[in-house]
């Protein structure tokens, strides 16, 4: 039983989408398995476990260290209208209505505006918003593809106010019902289905 045990975390660790989690059930997978083969005395099997259990625990320190960390992830703005956003969003389409029921996004609207957040050459979440006019963004969209659910990469977008600043916002809501928001997390208050957040004031020039 804990050698099939550990075998099914094995398997069933491939079978995730969310880097983190297959890190994770692998390593637990690994170490199920060294103990279990440590006891019938299969060594070559206990000796593959012990280099897969180091290889998963420096990815996952890896993952866990830069996971907030704005060298490993980059905001970049782009056009509204740009195709490779709308190959994004084609891409991702069920999943993102599955995340945001309520998206109704008009990519030629004059007050719309786009972010993708990259790692390295890989695009792992999009936020889109529009200007209201009275200094608030509203997000449309803030979507992070399967692969790094686990590390909520739009915060890189919320932290840095010259984001939404440039175009002339001071609070940004977000999309009301969004299914798992993380928003709390990030200084964002509770308002009826959304969440808000005060942007801190530009310095006064000198």
């Amino acid at each position: 039983m804990i050698g099939w045990t550990g075998s099914a975390l094995l398997v069933w660790s491939l079978l995730q989408n969310r880097l983190l989690r297959l890190r994770a059930l692998n390593l637990l997978g690994c170490l199920v398995l060294i103990g279990f083969n440590a006891a019938v005395g299969v060594w070559p099997m206990v000796g593959l476990n012990v280099v897969l259990t180091a290889i998963n625990i420096w990815y996952l320190a890896r993952m866990l260290v830069t996971r907030h960390d704005t060298k490993a992830y980059q905001v970049v703005e782009v056009r509204t209208d740009d195709d490779f956003l709308a190959h994004t969003l084609r891409l991702h389409d069920r999943d993102i209505a599955r995340f945001n029921p309520g998206l109704r996004w008009d990519a030629k609207a004059g007050n719309a505006a786009a972010f993708l957040i990259v790692n390295g050459d890989e695009v792992v979440g999009v936020v889109l918003f529009r200007t209201t006019g009275d200094g608030v963004a509203q997000v449309e969209l803030d979507y992070v593809t399967p692969r790094y659910r686990d590390f909520t990469p739009g915060e890189f977008v919320y932290r840095q106010s010259q984001y939404f600043r440039k175009h002339g916002c001071r609070t940004v809501v977000t999309p009301p019902g969004m299914v798992s928001p993380y928003y709390g997390k990030l200084g964002f208050r509770r308002e009826g289905d959304s969440y808000v957040l005060d942007l801190p004031q530009a310095p006064a020039a000198v």
